[in-house]
Parts: C-alpha cells; structure tokens; sequence
C-alpha cells in the first residue's frame, strides 16, 4: 500500500519544526568558546540550511566576573544572590541601601568602577521628572508617538517609548536637560571616597548624533557608571536624599558607618507619577521578568542599546524594592555580542535576586528594624 502523500507531508513538516524547535534551544544555551567570547547558533529558515554564527569582540559570558572583588564588608546574603544570579554573565550588580547610601555589594568592581556606559534609556526617569516639574507635561498628557497613537508618561515609561521622551527633550530643551542630569549626579562621583571611582562624562552641549531628543531617549553622550545609576535610583526610592554612596574598605570603616547626604532634592510631589511609570514597567513593560507577584514589590527602568565606543550591546536595569518601605536598590549592567545582552534580561538578573532574597527572608528582616514597623508593633 502506497504511503498517502498527505500523511507523508505531516510528518515531514513535524518532524522540521521540532529540528528548528531544537535548534534554537541550543542557540539558547549560548555555549562559550575558549577566549571566553560568546557563541551562538542560529537557523536560518531557508529549508533548514544551518549557519554558525560567532559573536567577537566584547565576551557575553566570562570565566568569573567577580575575579578581583574586595568583598569583606559586603552583606553576605546580597552578594551571594547576586553572585547566582549574574552566573558568568558578563556584567556588573550594585546594590545599595537607600536610606542610608551603603552599597551591600558590587559583583564585578573593576567594570563597576570603569569610566563609564551610554546609560541607554534610564535616564528617562530624570526627563520624567524634569518635565513635570517644569510643566512641560502632567500625568494626562498625551504625546504622539506614532501615526495613530498616543501615549501618557506611565504607558511612555513601562514601554520605554523613545518618542515620547525624544518630545519631552525636545520641549524641555538642552539646559533644561544637562541641569537636571547634573543635579542627578551624572558627570560627577556618586561615592564617598570610594578608590577606584570614575565620575562618567556629562557632555556640555548637544549630542552631534541625534541632539537633545536622542539624549533623552538613549543617553546618547553621556557616560554612567552603576554607581552613579544607584544613586539615581535610590533618590528616587528613598523620597528625594541623595546620599553619598558609601563602600566601606576598612572594619574600622564599616564599624563606624554613618550616611552622609550630598543635597536634598524637592522633588516628593512629582514622585508619585514617577513610580507609577516604574511599577507599570514592572508588571508589564519592558521590566515584566523582575517581577514576582508573590514577593516583593519592585520599581525598575530597563535601558538596551549597542555600545557605542566599545562594541557590543548594552543592557541595563535599575530598580528598588518595594514602594512604602525602600529597602534595597539593585543597578544590574550586561554587556556582550549576543541579543539576549539587553534590558529585559538585565531585569530577570535583577528578579533572581529579588526572588532569592525574599525566599530567604531577607525583606523581612530589614522590614523588622524599620522605626516605623516597630513603633507599630509596639501598640
């Protein structure tokens, strides 16, 4: 009996797309090569021809990223999920206190201490804030960002739409802009006294490529460091103080800790709209891999775009948990020749961490010293 053509023309198709299925999965496990350089296998859909494809230049995954670390002061708890989960990607995780300035731990001091990264779009927290307070927009305002579609500033942050925030650059204005950067901390040291820190760059007129309007959406000109990402990060989470970061190197240093506030910013009533954008981006924008509905509750901006002067991509996420109590402030930098090095990815790094600490009651413990719990308990 002659097999039915048909028949014989499914299996065939099954049987195809399970090679393809199977061959993305290796492209998934992105196998290193002896340099350290990242290698990834990619299908093609030209009847199943098969390509290798080698990724040069920057290395995605690396023997050890944490080779070189002073991590004697560091929380032990933090560096250790921080350490799972970056893995051997290659990357940095800074996390910090924000009420208090303290880093916990810095995964990969040398790149964390480096002269700096096109922060990609998580500056746009600082235009947010920008244009609110100069009115240039309120939360109901619409901008156009496409032929048919309009966008207000939580929707514009969840989804990191770089239209909207190219118009918001674009109204607001170069001095505008490099005010509110400056005053963010950018182009200056975040740390106190920290060996090794490097202030990042803040150009002093508009980007050549793009102007204002790119700056505002990628960061185009300007350089940041984790550290100074942090800082951002942790004045937003904290209501306004930016801190000092402090990264103590000494036991008598450590021992003898105290915050040291840099300027207090007045920016309390814009917050709120600020944070919306930042959960919004959490719970279903570009963020969405942080988030853990049975945890803690985070806020985060991603930040993906090629690097520039050093090749490769960059991808960025920095966020604070959780919105009443902020406890912890986590900046996570990938870098590499791979497509998975980008924002979202940078947030799933950042959710492991999240995720771990909360399993291990991390949360729970710094929530037990807040003044404000124990003076509820206390009734």
């Amino acid at each position: 009996m002659s097999p039915n053509p048909a028949t014989t023309h499914s299996r065939i198709l099954k049987i195809s797309l399970l090679a393809i299925s199977a061959a993305f999965a290796l492209a998934s496990a992105m196998p290193v090569n002896a340099t350290g350089i990242a290698r990834k296998r990619v299908v093609h859909s030209t009847r199943h021809r098969y390509h290798h494809y080698y990724y040069r230049g920057v290395p995605t995954y690396m023997p050890d990223p944490a080779a070189g670390d002073d991590s004697r002061f560091d929380d032990p708890a933090v560096r250790q999920a921080a350490l799972d989960a970056l893995g051997r990607q290659n990357g940095s995780v800074v996390a910090v206190d924000p009420s208090t300035g303290r880093i916990l731990t810095i995964v990969n001091q040398k790149l964390a201490y480096s002269a700096g990264f096109e922060p990609c779009s998580t500056t746009k927290p600082i235009i947010a804030v920008a244009a609110l307070e100069k009115g240039i927009v309120t939360p109901d305002t619409m901008i156009k960002v496409g032929s048919r579609r309009y966008m207000d500033m939580t929707e514009a942050l969840a989804h990191s739409n770089n239209n909207f925030f190219e118009e918001l650059g674009r109204r607001l204005g170069f001095d505008t802009v490099w005010h509110y950067d400056h005053v963010f901390g950018l182009g200056q040291r975040a740390g106190y006294d920290i060996t090794g820190e490097q202030p990042g760059f803040l150009p002093a007129k508009p980007p050549v490529r793009g102007g204002v309007a790119r700056m505002c959406s990628f960061g185009e000109g300007i350089k940041i460091t984790p550290l100074q990402l942090a800082a951002v990060v942790s004045t937003i989470a904290n209501g306004g103080t930016m801190y000092y970061l402090q990264y103590p190197e000494t036991q008598s240093a450590a021992q003898d800790f105290a915050p040291r506030i840099r300027r207090t910013l007045a920016i309390a009533p814009l917050l709120p709209e600020l944070r919306q954008g930042m959960l919004a981006a959490v719970l279903y924008g570009t963020a969405r891999l942080s988030n853990d509905p049975e945890g803690e509750q985070t806020l985060g901006k991603t930040g993906t775009c090629n690097d520039e002067t050093k090749g490769g991509r960059l991808g960025w996420f920095a966020s604070y948990a959780d919105q009443d109590h902020p406890k912890l402030v986590l900046v996570v930098l990938l870098r590499g020749g791979a497509r998975i090095v980008n924002g979202p990815h940078a947030a799933d790094v950042a959710g492991k961490i999240y995720r771990d600490l909360y399993a291990h009651d991390y949360f729970a413990d710094k929530l037990a010293g807040d003044p404000v719990t124990v003076a509820r308990s206390e009734r």
